[in-house]
């Protein structure tokens, strides 16, 4: 058996290096910036009110209650044209530019309108209330934003209102999800004898649409090496990426397997864990195909150390890792000494001043609702297991 750490190295080392694209701003959610961003005006570009009420002088509120005279009204997205002279107000909106004359925002609810042409101001008001300045969020100059940067709604947001219709980024890459296995259907109804239902491929295109990544459905692969071979080759003429579930094993009928041995540069390692022991990472045509287990706790454990961080570095993210805790065993986790790292599906909660983990229910491979009630692998070393109160790294799921 090969080590997890000597794995993930081959595969991290074969991927090919992310590469940058200009894509919509409207797009980019969740990308990495490829360039910095570096402001090319002032947010916001005028001095403006951050709420409603009247533009004053503000020395004119000094022995408030005062009463002002109203000499206009000034909504949003219009420019002022009448200055505030002394003993003057405005009535203005939020967002709208600051007049001539005035230097503060007495808002609206300490105000009270007196008369057509007046409002009695009931607070004294200081220079600068109110007031957002010009470049008050963002300066001409700032470096903004850094590459490297996954952008969030906030990062559009402030994108959008410098300007930006396009951004530089590395764009999600294409998968292409296929599971293999003449057992599997799909749907209702009653199963033919030795038939289950195709839970991978719904379960592998999610993780790849959570990952990130633009996740593209396959369908099935039957186990027919040329009609695999085929279908292989028109999945990576498509695609970015290829994952497969199922015929990675050393069985007869382990199709995957046999296919990359035939047109892809395989590599295939029997990993030293549990579960998700088979492995087998290639190209097809130069497109990185993951050939992952085909028992459904074992395809997505494989998933998780192996395709997700490559898709991630893919995408040009500098820390593609699912974030790791240390934790405190909540029950006991025993475990018998085979040589292999076990990562045991356990729900995390946090109590007090640390993290507690329980399993979450079988840990058989086949045992996917136990994964479904789990959000996150404990990395338990090889050995006789843990005892309760003892510290256990764990992977976080969510």
């Amino acid at each position: 058996m090969e080590s997890l750490e000597v794995v993930q190295a081959r595969v991290r080392n074969a991927i090919p290096a992310a590469r940058p694209a200009t894509v919509s701003v409207r797009d980019a959610l969740g990308l990495v910036l490829a360039v910095d961003v570096i402001a090319g005006e002032a947010v916001p570009p005028f001095a403006n009110t951050a709420m409603d009420g009247y533009a004053v002088r503000a020395a004119d509120t000094a022995d408030a209650p005062v009463r002002l005279h109203v000499v206009g009204d000034l909504p949003a997205g219009y420019a002022p044209t009448i200055p505030v002279g002394p003993g003057e107000a405005i009535r203005i909106m939020t967002g709208a530019p600051m007049p001539e004359g005035a230097d503060a925002i007495v808002m609206v609810e300490r105000t009270a309108r007196d008369g057509t042409d007046g409002v009695m101001i009931e607070v004294a008001a200081t220079t600068g209330d109110n007031v957002r300045p010009p470049g008050g969020d963002v300066e001409v100059g700032d470096e903004v934003f850094h590459a490297g940067d996954v952008l969030t709604p906030a990062h559009l947001g402030v994108l959008a209102s410098l300007g930006y219709t396009e951004v530089s980024v590395y764009p999600r890459v294409r998968v292409g999800v296929i599971s293999t296995g003449d057992e599997l259907c799909e749907g209702p109804g009653p199963l033919a004898p030795g038939q289950i239902r195709d839970s991978n491929r719904p379960m592998l295109l999610a993780l790849v649409t959570e990952a990130g990544a633009d996740a593209i459905d396959l369908g099935i692969g039957r186990d027919d090496e040329a009609a695999v071979i085929e279908m292989f080759r028109a999945a990576a003429a498509s695609c970015d990426v290829l994952v497969t579930s199922g015929g990675v094993s050393v069985g007869d009928y382990d199709v995957v397997k046999a296919v990359l041995d035939q047109i892809g540069a395989l590599e295939w390692w029997q990993v030293a864990i549990k579960p998700a022991k088979p492995f087998a990472f290639g190209r097809i045509d130069g497109t990185p195909i993951f050939g992952l287990p085909g028992n459904p706790v074992s395809s997505h454990v494989s998933f998780e150390l192996f395709a997700r961080p490559a898709l991630r570095t893919m995408m040009g993210h500098t820390d593609p890792n699912r974030p790791v805790v240390t934790a405190r065993a909540g029950a006991a986790m025993p475990r018998r000494a085979d040589g292999r790292i076990h990562f045991d599906r356990v729900r995390v909660h946090y109590d007090d001043d640390h993290y507690v983990a329980v399993r979450s229910g079988a840990q058989a491979s086949n045992a996917l609702a136990a994964m479904a009630s789990a959000n996150g692998l404990a990395v338990i070393p090889d050995g006789l297991g843990l005892e309760s109160g003892d510290p256990v790294p764990v992977m976080l799921l969510t």
